[in-house]
């Protein structure tokens, strides 16, 4: 078996929930009660819970933008990264860091981008064309 990562966190409406995760991010439902969803969160499982969203600070720094601390994020292949900042911007998803690439030419070259979710959940979003360099020192 794969090992794979389960997060558990809160959403205050989760119809809006399905529609993002589901519709807009691509992610498929899994069970559910009254209170909480699950989703197939890109090979990971990911369940939503009715509750007050975590709260986040803009404490991290990537490059010269203040990004909000903590989050949820993926690490991707840079073409399924580049096909879900389309879709992304297609859905006019307000970014809080618009989808960029950084350390162009360097070892650990990646793209990233920041949203969040209808709650107010920030999650973020890399592409690597190179996996090397996922963990690049």
């Amino acid at each position: 078996m794969e090992t794979r990562f389960h997060l558990a966190y809160h959403v205050t409406d989760l119809d809006e929930a399905r529609r993002f995760y589901g519709d807009v991010l691509g992610a498929a439902e899994g069970r559910s009660t009254e209170t909480w969803v699950d989703f197939d969160f890109f090979g990971h499982q990911i369940s939503l819970h009715l509750g007050e969203p975590f709260a986040t600070t803009n404490t991290g720094k990537v490059g010269d933008h203040m990004v909000p601390m903590p989050h949820l994020g993926l690490v991707m292949a840079q073409s399924d990264w580049q096909a879900m900042a389309d879709r992304l911007t297609a859905a006019e998803i307000e970014f809080v860091l618009p989808p960029q690439t950084r350390f162009k030419g360097e070892k650990g070259e990646q793209s990233t981008m920041f949203f969040r979710d209808p709650s107010g959940n920030p999650i973020e979003i890399k592409g690597f064309a190179d996996t090397s360099g996922i963990f690049a020192r």
